[in-house]
Order: structure tokens, then sequence, then C-alpha cells
């Protein structure tokens, strides 16, 4: 734990109901960031509260932080877990031409979902859920029709990597940005995200449980916002999930 970042506190967990849980749990006697990692979750949950599964072997962690900004700024940090993320994917496998960024929070590899986030919040806390397959990848009837692939790091690239020695690697990366979001906004996340972006100048589905918007995806604006080039103009999306 060399490059452990400064400040940030550190819980490994050999087994859990859920690190998002087990955040609320020890939210009370925190005295600063942390990041809580599960060696395996007996029920874990993603977004809308879809089921992840997290076998052992895989990382399950999640970093509970004060939130001093609005919502909506706070928000912004699922990109930058998603560029601390990708960093993290390169370091340990040293291909980062691998991997690619799904708006609005999952990391692709080979273009099949290697890693998903989860933003919750708890009071004037942040929660950031973190899922990877690191190992093991759920079978594709485990997945809602019409998503990408699961992949594994193990499976697709023969890397292995065990979920402590991530954490080290994430939670070095995540520093590193999360001081730069602090200093500077979300102006350079922003641009690094976009430089990483998958299917960006290319048609791309947008769905809710009420609409759907198909456009070319032209860029995600200062508020974070899918924006897609329709037949009607550009459009901003705030909350969808994405199908190409």
């Amino acid at each position: 734990m060399n490059n452990w970042p400064q400040g940030y506190g550190r819980h490994v967990l050999d087994v859990v109901d859920s690190t998002l849980s087990e955040a609320a749990r020890l939210l009370p006697d925190l005295a600063g960031p942390t990041w809580i990692l599960a060696l395996e979750q007996t029920e874990a949950r993603g977004r809308r509260g879809r089921a992840w599964a997290t076998p052992r072997g895989n990382f399950a962690g999640t970093l509970v932080m004060r939130r001093a900004e609005t919502p909506a700024v706070a928000a912004l940090r699922s990109f930058v877990t998603s560029l601390a993320l990708l960093r993290s994917f390169a370091a340990v496998t040293g291909m980062p031409d691998a991997f690619a960024l799904k708006w609005p929070n999952d990391v692709l590899l080979n273009g099949g979902k290697v890693a998903g986030i989860l933003l919750e919040s708890i009071g004037d806390h942040l929660v950031i859920g973190v899922g990877v397959n690191l190992v093991h990848a759920p079978r594709p009837d485990q997945v809602e029709a019409g998503a990408l692939r699961p992949v594994s790091l193990a499976g697709e690239l023969g890397v292995d990597v065990s979920p402590e020695v991530f954490l080290d690697t994430l939670a070095a990366q995540y520093a590193i940005l999360e001081n730069q979001f602090t200093a500077h906004g979300f102006a350079p996340i922003r641009r690094g995200w976009l430089d990483h972006a998958a299917k960006l100048g290319e048609v791309i589905t947008a769905r809710t449980m009420r609409d759907e918007t198909i456009g070319t995806f032209q860029d995600v604006d200062e508020d974070g916002n899918l924006v897609l080039q329709t037949s009607k103009g550009p459009v901003a999306i705030t909350a969808a999930d994405v199908f190409f």
C-alpha cells in the first residue's frame, strides 16, 4: 500500500451484504473519505435496484465521502470515478487502448462491460459504488435484454489482479482526479472522459422508462448530460440507459 492516498480510509471485509449498505452503517464513525472493499457480497445491487453479481475474486468497492457541493455537482463524480477506473485498468494491464467509457457510468473492455458505477446520497454524504469483473462475468442470460455482453479482465486479457491490489491502484488514481475536480471543476475531467468515450460521433440509442431517443453521440455537456444530435436538433439527456 505504498501508494495509498493520504487522508483516505481503507476497510477490507471478507463477506458483507453490500458495500453500499456497509457504508451507511459506518458513516457515524468515519473521519474522512473512506474506501470499503468486500471480497464477497451477498446482496449487491446496481442501477435501479438491479442485482449485480459479485462472486469472490471480483471487485466490489465503495467510496464514501462528505458532500460539500450541490447534488448535481457531486453527481459529476461518476465521471471522475469512470476516468479513475480506466486509468487503473491501463495501469494493471498495460493495454489502455482496450478500454473505453460508456455514458453514464460503465467501463468497457473490448466492447463488453467490465465495470459499473452507482452513486447514492446518504444525508450529507456521497456514496460511490464500484463493481469490476476481475475474474468472473455474468452469463448473458443474467443481464438485461439488449445490454452489452459482460466480460472479465481475466477472461478477455488473461490478466490476474486481486481485489486488494486493484483497490490500491483505484484509490490512488481516484485521489489524483478528485484533487483535480476540486481545484479546477468538471472541465478537465470532462475532456479526459471524452477522450475515451465509446461511440462518440456514432448513432446510439438513449432509453428511459418512457422515452427513446436515437441520435449521433455529439458531446457530454458541462452538466454531464448526454448530447445527441437528432433530426430535430441537439437533445440533452440527463439520465437514460444507452444502447448501441
